[in-house]
């Protein structure tokens, strides 16, 4: 396996700590200087963290490479489901269309609906880890809990589907420094979003059809939820309105959706540390 390769960003915090060290021992009296640096570095880390697409902490995919970019293609991605009642019909609506789509499951809630989560891929679509409960506190969790997280979904995701998840989206898109060398051990990928809905809190189907639309363009990674989804004001979940009329604008505009993780092939590392499950 190869090792994980530290960013820049990372290497230089780890000598600010070890120059504000030396700077203290050799002048004790410099102590306050040291400790407001270090903490001013924590305190960048923990921003940049908070920071869905950053790049800082380590690799992450915000766009579709250039040649797709090229191409006119985007991906289309679905957080949190599967979802029995939701996640159905958006797999109606694509079917109709003829949309290919990239479902970031939450495993647990797969776990409880296995068929759901086998029809997914049986309609082309595919599945990738989304951690295995969504938990709010993701970004605190320390190395081994992140593992576990990670862990307990590849395992139960791969022998549902048969297909092993190359990619991962952290809950909320928050993450801490643990993340990175945790992800690369387990052959994935970390993928953000270039455009958000935000379905999950905003109910109104043309702001949310707005933000997925204005600028659109070819390499672009859109985000909605067929879990977790708000209503309209008349009850109907929102995403079930806004993708008819994202994917009659992403034809317009002479575009074509593609499913994610075919752009991002797995982690060489993975071919030596995984296998398939039986048949």
């Amino acid at each position: 396996m190869t090792t994980w390769p530290v960013p820049t960003f990372l290497l230089s915090s780890a000598a600010l700590h070890l120059l504000a060290l030396l700077a203290v021992l050799r002048t004790p009296g410099a102590w306050p200087w040291a400790l407001g640096a270090v903490v001013l570095n924590h305190l960048a880390i923990m921003g940049l963290g908070l920071w869905p697409r950053s790049t800082w902490l380590g690799e992450n995919i915000t766009r579709l490479p250039a040649p797709a970019a090229a191409r006119g293609e985007i991906a289309l991605t679905l957080d949190d489901g599967p979802d029995p009642v939701l996640t159905p019909q958006v797999l109606d609506q694509l079917d109709a269309a003829g949309v290919q789509a990239t479902f970031f499951v939450i495993a647990e809630r797969a776990a409880a609906h296995p068929a759901l989560l086998r029809e997914i891929v049986q309609r082309g679509h595919e599945v990738q880890n989304h951690s295995w409960r969504h938990p709010h506190a993701f970004s605190l969790f320390g190395p081994r809990r992140i593992a576990r997280e990670l862990q307990q979904a590849q395992a139960f995701l791969h022998t549902t589907t048969g297909t092993r998840p190359t990619l991962f989206r952290a809950p909320a898109g928050l993450r801490n420094v643990f993340l990175g060398p945790v992800l690369h051990r387990a052959g994935l990928r970390l993928a953000s979003w270039t455009r958000r809905g935000f379905d999950t809190r905003d109910g109104d189907a043309q702001r949310v059809l707005a933000r997925l639309t204005r600028g659109l363009r070819g390499g672009d990674i859109l985000l909605l939820h067929d879990g977790h989804c708000a209503a309209t004001p008349e009850g109907r979940p929102v995403v079930l309105e806004v993708l008819p009329a994202l994917i009659a604008q992403v034809r317009q505009a002479g575009l074509r959706f593609v499913r994610l993780g075919d752009a991002w092939p797995a982690h060489p590392a993975v071919a030596t540390t995984h296998t398939a499950p039986a048949a």
